[in-house]
This record gives C-alpha cells, structure tokens and sequence, in this order.
C-alpha cells in the first residue's frame, strides 16, 4: 500500500487543520493507521493511531482532547483532526500502516509500521 498525507500548511496559534492519508495500490481497511510528527532537530514522535474498524484509537498525551483520528474505509483515508493548534506543533506530519489482522488492534510503536507516506508541513504561527 502507498500512502499520500496532505492538508499541512500555515496556520495561527488556537486555529484547527485537517490532515488527510489517502492509499493507493491497496486497501487501507485492513490496515492500523498512525500519524506521527517531526519538528525540527528532534526525534519522531507518536501522534495517533486507529484500529481497522475504527473504533480503538490511540493518542499521545500531549494531543489527548484536542486531535481526533478517523478513517473512512469506503475512501481509504484516515484523517487528522487538530485543534488548539500550538506553535510547537510545527512539524512534518507523517502517517504510517501496519498490516494487522485484528480488527481492534492498535499501536503506537513508531517500529511496528511498515509503510510511510512523503509528510505534509505543518506550521504554527505565534
């Protein structure tokens, strides 16, 4: 499977941003979808990630209540929805598939994904 993030761009501090993961070559229904981010001069990061059927979702502490992930099967997109954006939010946003055959597993382990899309820039103004 190919994925293809998109949505990043400029926005201010407070305001909201969809991101959108679109696959190709494959079907992302039986996949576990995560996004993960990387600000400048630092590590990788866990973001969020949602099961097959989209029912268990997994979130990082420091987006918990602002950032919701959802998918649409029917579409092969997952989504990112981010609120009360924050200027040390500004990263690249990735989002990444692992195979699983479960439909209610989910992981927030960056080593367990197999396929990365390109990241899509977001940045958070003052």
């Amino acid at each position: 499977v190919q994925l293809q993030a998109s949505g990043g761009g400029l926005v201010q501090a407070g305001n909201s941003l969809r991101l959108s993961c679109v696959a190709s070559r494959g079907s992302l229904s039986n996949y576990v979808v995560g996004w993960f981010r990387q600000a400048p001069g630092k590590e990788r990061e866990f973001v969020a990630a949602i099961s097959r059927n989209g029912v268990e979702r997994s979130y990082s502490d420091s987006v918990k209540g602002r950032f919701t992930i959802s998918r649409d099967n029917a579409k092969d997109t997952v989504y990112l929805e981010m609120n009360s954006l924050k200027p040390e939010e500004t990263a690249v946003y990735y989002c990444a598939a692992t195979f699983r055959s479960r439909r209610w597993s989910v992981t927030s382990s960056m080593n367990e994904y197999s396929y990365w899309g390109q990241g899509t820039l977001v940045t958070v103004s003052s």
